[in-house]
Formats: C-alpha cells, sequence, structure tokens
C-alpha cells in the first residue's frame, strides 16, 4: 500500500513507521524539515498549517492510507479534509483517551460517550498559542474529531489511544517524575480519590496503528491493553528497580503527580475487539515497560 504519515517521527510514531516498511509498504513521513525519517521511507517537507505548503508537497500524489500522528486542532483537521481528504482512501488520525476528559464514569467509557454531533467546533480560538493548545489538548483532539465525523463521506477513524507506557526514548519524563521522588521518599502528590486509569505498551499502540491502517471500519476506536493501573501499581514496579519508598501525600487542591486521577474515565476497547483485534493485558508487560523506561 501507499501510506502517508504527518508527523510520527519519534516514540511509538517511530514504531509505526518501521513496522510498515518491515511489511513492505510505500511509506512517505511529511514534517516540517526538522527530522529525517527511517531509511526507506520518502520524505515530504511542509508545515500542515501552510495550506498551499501542503498543496504543493502533495501535488500529484494519492495515497491508500494516511495516519496523522499529529492533528491537535480542528484548524489542522479542516486543512487536512480539504487537502488531503480527496487524495486518500482511508484517513487513521491519532486521538487520545483526554477527549473524555469531561467524563466522570463509574463504568469504563465505550466511544459513544462523546457524541462527536454536540461538539461545538471553534477555528477562532489561539490554537496557534502553545500554551493554550497544551491547556487544551484534549479540547483540540476533540474538536479535531468532530471535523472529521462531520465531512460527508470522508472515511476516517479516529484512534483514542490510552496513557503510553515503554521505551527507553519515552521523551515524557512522567516515569522520571516518580522514580525520583521513590528513590529519595519525597512525597508524591495523589488526588484524596485516586482513580485507575487505563494504558497501553508503547509496541502495542504502534502495531494497532499497523492494523488499523489495514481495515475498513470508520469512527472513534478506543486502544488500550487490559486491566486499569493505579497510582501504586506503577509505583511499585519502579520501587522495584530504583529501590527507595513510595510515599504518597494526598492533596484536595493543586497539581498532582502524573498518572493520578481525580476522575475516572478509563476505556472500554470492546469495539476494537469486536473488530477483530486482540489487546494484551497490563500485567504482560508493565514491568518490561517500566524497565526500558528507567534505563
Amino acid at each position: 500500500m501507499e501510506i502517508l504519515i504527518i508527523g510520527g517521527n519519534r516514540y511509538f510514531g517511530r514504531r509505526l513507521t518501521d513496522r510498515l516498511l518491515q511489511s513492505g509498504h510505500s511509506v512517505s513521513v511529511l514534517n516540517r524539515g526538522s527530522s529525517v525519517p527511517p531509511e526507506g521511507a520518502a520524505h515530504l517537507v511542509a508545515d500542515r498549517n501552510d495550506e498551499r505548503a501542503l498543496e504543493k508537497a502533495l501535488d500529484g500524489r494519492t495515497f491508500d492510507v494516511v495516519i496523522d500522528q499529529v492533528c491537535y486542532t480542528p484548524r489542522q483537521a479542516v486543512v487536512a479534509q480539504r487537502v488531503i481528504g480527496p487524495r486518500t482512501r482511508r484517513y487513521v488520525m491519532t486521538s487520545t483517551v483526554e477527549v473524555y476528559e469531561y467524563e466522570n464514569s463509574p463504568v469504563p467509557l465505550s466511544e459513544d460517550a462523546l457524541d462527536l454531533g454536540t461538539v461545538t467546533v471553534d477555528t477562532r480560538l489561539p490554537w496557534h498559542d502553545p500554551e493554550f493548545l497544551d491547556a487544551h489538548y484534549g479540547e483540540g483532539k476533540r474538536q479535531a474529531e468532530a471535523v472529521f465525523a462531520a465531512a460527508p463521506g470522508f472515511a476516517y477513524t479516529a484512534v483514542r489511544v490510552a496513557h503510553v507506557l515503554g521505551g527507553e526514548d519515552d521523551f515524557t519524563g512522567r516515569v522520571a517524575h516518580y522514580a525520583e521522588r521513590i528513590r529519595a521518599g519525597e512525597p508524591i502528590s495523589v488526588p484524596s480519590v485516586n482513580h485507575p486509569a487505563t494504558y497501553v505498551y508503547v509496541e502495542e499502540i504502534a502495531a494497532f496503528l499497523e492494523w488499523a491502517a489495514h481495515q475498513e471500519f470508520t469512527g472513534p476506536v478506543n486502544a488500550h491493553s487490559h486491566g486499569p493501573l493505579t497510582t501504586a501499581e506503577i509505583c511499585a514496579e519502579i520501587e522495584k528497580r530504583v529501590g527507595g519508598r513510595t510515599v504518597f501525600q494526598e492533596v484536595e487542591v493543586g497539581e498532582v503527580s502524573p498518572f493520578s486521577f481525580a476522575r475516572s474515565y478509563g476505556m472500554d476497547n470492546a469495539r476494537a475487539s469486536a473488530l477483530g483485534y486482540r489487546f494484551s493485558h497490563t500485567s504482560e508487560w508493565l514491568g518490561t515497560a517500566i524497565e526500558e523506561t528507567l534505563r
């Protein structure tokens, strides 16, 4: 297949590109030129926010599948649907569990917990401002999904990715946050009611995206391993490897540690399972994921 990957030159995006190349696909990677894709992939250079530049970079090209790793705003979605939509048979957007950021559910959330038809899309908001975008990450993804969902005849799927763990190239610093405090026995801030969350191993989400690229289903799909994890379970694995002691400090207000959640918005992966994908259980890879990242 002819596959275009937008962004995705690090972490699980890099693994996805490698997988597709190893499977014999013709892969093109589009980014602003700040990094070179793996050997064997064609390199297209353009700022996705610049519609004219995007048109020029894709002139005369068509693709079986486009996998968009870096669509964060409704503005980007509008441009992508307009410029790239006519050039591909299928569009796969990497979305996030954070689209459910307004939920607090006693049961795991299925995809229809978010009705995209009710999402207000506002392209006039300052999506170009990095601070605004960072503070409204989930909202940006939600509005981007809504743009794709409203486009007539647009064959898209939004892969709602859980919190990702694993890999020596984990750039988030979240595991390091815990490791530093556990080594020193320093308090780790958690909410007084701390809910478990859904997670996925870095290699597994790359595999899932590769699988999704070959499928025909459309609409959103939750992507995560079975077995929600608590902050305590993650810290226990870190403590085994770094020594020290885990000390939780409950806080009523203020910032809490990265894998602590005052709301319950874990996902349900039943749709992906019904479509034929078999996810692992977190118990199968948690220790490995922590070991890799600490390494």
